[in-house]
């Protein structure tokens, strides 16, 4: 019997698509080779087609590429003005953070709860 991998990495999936294409195997027995190891939460069957397509037009990184994003509203001065209150006053609590910096009240709440 074959043994499952669980939670692989992404460029770990797209290596072995990546390999297997090279050896000139079809998209769908990839995919079902891929499901057979990793599970059927792997990758779907369209997304494996995808990076066919994109190594058959040369790529060659499995990694993500970097994404533009929604930019950060955390700048180096933002962090120095926190660090400088925060040195000020040693008992500097949540609710005095978010009252000196109510504009990021929010993204502080989404951090916070990221971090917890």
């Amino acid at each position: 019997m074959l043994k499952t991998i669980a939670d692989p990495a992404d460029c770990e999936v797209r290596s072995v698509i990546r390999f297997l294409n090279a050896k000139k195997v079809k998209p769908a027995e990839i995919h079902r080779q891929l499901v057979k190891i990793y599970g059927e939460n792997v990758m779907t069957d369209g997304m494996v087609r995808k990076w066919v397509r994109q190594f058959n037009d040369g790529r060659t990184n499995v990694h993500d590429e970097a994404r533009s994003g929604r930019p950060s509203v955390v700048s180096d001065g933002l962090v120095a003005k926190m660090n400088e209150k925060i040195r000020e006053n040693r008992r500097f609590t949540i609710r005095m953070l978010f009252d000196e910096f109510h504009k990021f009240q929010k993204l502080f709440c989404v951090r916070l709860s990221q971090i917890a």
